[in-house]
């Protein structure tokens, strides 16, 4: 069954910035992740975020919103 990620719950560590433009067009942010799970992930966030956030911050994801900074 499919499950929308915005309907997703998540909580972690970030690991690594990263930023490119994989359409061609659009400038996309990126943040790798360390799931409380241990797992690693890589979630696009927006601009204020990305620019708030640094190595080691933690960041929350309640389901239906966007990852925020903890």
């Amino acid at each position: 069954m499919f499950t929308k990620k915005r309907a997703q719950a998540w909580e972690g560590v970030v690991l690594e910035k990263s930023r490119g433009m994989t359409d061609g067009a659009n400038l996309y942010r990126y943040l790798t992740v360390r799931l409380s799970t241990g797992r690693a992930r890589k979630v696009r966030v927006d601009r204020d975020l990305w620019d708030s956030v640094a190595q080691g911050d933690g960041i929350v994801k309640e389901a239906g919103a966007k990852p925020a900074k903890k």
